[in-house]
């Protein structure tokens, strides 16, 4: 054990963790910032209540943070566990779709209130999707190569997948599906198969994908379609013929970051936020960012996501572990998809869907689960040093 801390000491990944730490703790300020006007008018709390909220939310997850960072990656791999986390996916889904426990928010159902803090089951699915496909993979790698992998060969993946997307999808969470999507092919095209079973691969979900958005449009078509949602679609082709309506959240956001220019107009001295973009600190909380400290806050920002993401794929780029790869395409991926649909709804590259940007946001669910992904990644990136190491002596790896 204390061989593995002082490897783990030695090796550890310090540039990933400090973007990691700088990233929530500029996203704690700036939703302190962004928050404010929401609390005092429509929570009747104090001025810092989402601040505290989040606070404790960061607090909370240095929690899974460390288990991630600190647990050997491959333990995730482990039948058993896979198995116990498969039936508590399973069981936060159906809870939140049969027993109706979430609440209406935005016009998706998508929470679930245990009482002491909500949870949002499409936020755990993410990571959960990326680790069962990189565990179920893996376990089929040691008995034969990957490269010539067959859809028949992973039958339960792909049937959880449609389950999961399924459940998801009729909350209805377009944003997590889309998600949830680009990391399952992520981790697919990660895992070292060849090309022509890639297009296998993908033929089967595009087919499996479009008779589900076939048979939710048939079942809840009404729910997804809502005049909301497809307000949302005639904004993004013009958002200034709907200005008063569905084009006023865009509009609004064009505004902040036209106001914040290169500098900004300073921080906490946003005007957008004071009831002119709702839920500043969610979805939006980039305009608020560009608005208060301008261009130059934004990049500060996306070159920390950036890193991040870059970090992730460098990193399965160079090993040689199959597990590995998977899991860190697949965190770099999630944190790559997830801020280009943020970040292309705000600036009206794409419809608006609802999707916080990684470690900005607010929300428990979100940081809580990101912590423990970003613990897992840096716990990859060890590994990889480690490899990288032994390759270039030409010894043995200390076995995590």
């Amino acid at each position: 054990m204390r061989k593995y801390i002082a490897y783990y000491a030695k090796n550890f990944d310090y540039p990933l963790f400090f973007t990691y730490l700088f990233l929530c703790l500029f996203g704690l300020v700036m939703i302190y910032s962004s928050s404010m006007m929401v609390a005092i008018v429509y929570e009747d709390a104090d001025p810092d209540y989402f601040y505290k909220k989040q606070l404790v939310n960061l607090l909370v997850s240095s929690i899974p943070f460390l288990v991630g960072a600190f647990l050997p990656y491959k333990h995730f791999s482990n039948k058993k566990l896979m198995v116990t986390m498969t039936f508590g996916m399973i069981f936060l889904l159906i809870w939140l779709w049969i027993f109706g426990v979430g609440f209406e928010q935005t016009g998706s159902k998508s929470w679930i209130d245990t009482g002491v803090m909500n949870i949002q089951p499409s936020e755990v699915a993410k990571l959960f999707i990326i680790l069962y496909f990189a565990g179920a993979f893996y376990r089929k790698s040691l008995n034969n190569p990957l490269e010539n992998l067959q859809p028949n060969n992973i039958v339960y993946p792909i049937i959880l997948w449609i389950f999961v997307i399924f459940c998801v999808a009729i909350e209805p969470d377009i944003g997590a599906v889309l998600i949830l999507s680009g990391i399952a092919f992520a981790v697919i095209a990660a895992s070292g198969m060849s090309f022509k079973s890639y297009l296998k691969f993908f033929s089967v979900f595009a087919i499996l994908g479009v008779l589900l958005l076939i048979f939710i449009i048939l079942v809840k078509g009404d729910d997804i379609f809502t005049d909301n949602r497809l307000g949302r679609i005639k904004a993004f082709l013009n958002p200034f013929e709907y200005e008063a309506g569905s084009g006023h959240q865009i509009i609004n956001g064009y505004i902040a970051i036209g106001a914040g220019g290169l500098e900004g107009v300073g921080l906490g001295q946003s005007v957008q936020k004071l009831g002119y973009l709702p839920e500043p600190h969610n979805d939006f909380i980039m305009a608020i960012i560009a608005e208060e400290l301008g261009v130059l806050g934004v990049i500060l920002v996306l070159a920390g996501l950036g890193f991040i993401v870059f970090r992730g794929l460098s990193i399965a780029m160079k090993t040689h572990d199959p597990l590995a790869r998977m899991i860190a395409a697949g965190i770099s991926s999630w944190i790559a998809i997830q801020t280009f649909i943020n970040i292309g709804g705000l600036s009206g590259l794409i419809p608006l869907t609802g999707v916080t940007l990684p470690f900005i946001s607010y929300g428990g669910s979100s940081i809580i689960m990101l912590s423990l992904a970003m613990g897992i990644l840096l716990n990859v990136s060890m590994y990889v040093k480690l490899e990288s190491k032994k390759n270039r002596r030409g010894g043995n790896l200390e076995k995590n």
